[in-house]
């Protein structure tokens, strides 16, 4: 059974200046059309996470909102997801992020070869200031995982605690990671300038 693929567009877009991130022009479509172009194919169905009124999105998904309060980050959208999977009967999701229209088509099945049960975060090597480093030097990309639904109620235990950093959460389950060779395949989108180069892209 395929994971479901939840995309996390729930943060508050500050460095652009608020909206939607997912919503913004690239190449004739939407950057979410993109998303959901490549996610597609890897999943068994998707969902989007996003807070406040759904009805601006028409994607034809369902869009499930953050049940922790707050804007408590990621990971608030990891559980929204692992919540709704939970319902559909899978044991797992796959999450992106919605301003990261260039990641691998390969993505589900390379994380899903790290493991089962386990947390698995995408990973490139280099130099980055503001990503997560594991102990390997690996440069970790905390919105692309595979999450096992069966760890939600210990996920909603430490949000509930004021958990926000990913990475000690998936650590804590002998969380691994899947290393991909193209760092650019994470490219996000945060700034104006950012949307200037995904053109490029």
């Amino acid at each position: 059974m395929k994971p479901i693929g939840v995309i996390l567009a729930g943060g508050q877009a500050t460095r652009m200046g608020g909206g939607d991130k997912g919503l913004l022009p690239l190449k004739g479509a939407r950057v979410l059309d993109h998303v959901i172009a490549r996610l597609r194919p890897q999943v068994g169905a998707m969902a989007l996470n996003a807070n406040g009124d759904a009805g601006r999105f028409d994607l034809g998904l369902p869009v499930i909102p953050d049940s922790i309060p707050g804007f408590a980050g990621p990971l608030a959208g990891v559980l929204a997801g692992m919540d709704w999977a939970a319902g559909q009967g899978a044991e797992s999701i796959v999450t992106v992020a919605a301003d990261t229209p260039f990641f691998p088509t390969d993505l589900v099945a390379r994380l899903s070869a790290e493991g089962s049960g386990i947390p698995v975060l995408a990973a490139t090597k280099g130099e980055a200031q503001t990503k997560s480093k594991s102990k390997s030097g690996l440069i970790r990309h905390p919105t692309f995982g595979l999450w096992p639904v069966a760890l939600r109620d210990d996920l909603r235990a430490a949000l509930n605690e004021g958990l926000k950093k990913v990475v000690l959460w998936t650590d804590k389950h002998g969380g691994r990671e899947a290393v991909f060779p193209d760092e650019n395949a994470f490219f996000n989108i945060n700034t104006p300038e950012d949307l200037i180069r995904a053109e490029g892209l």
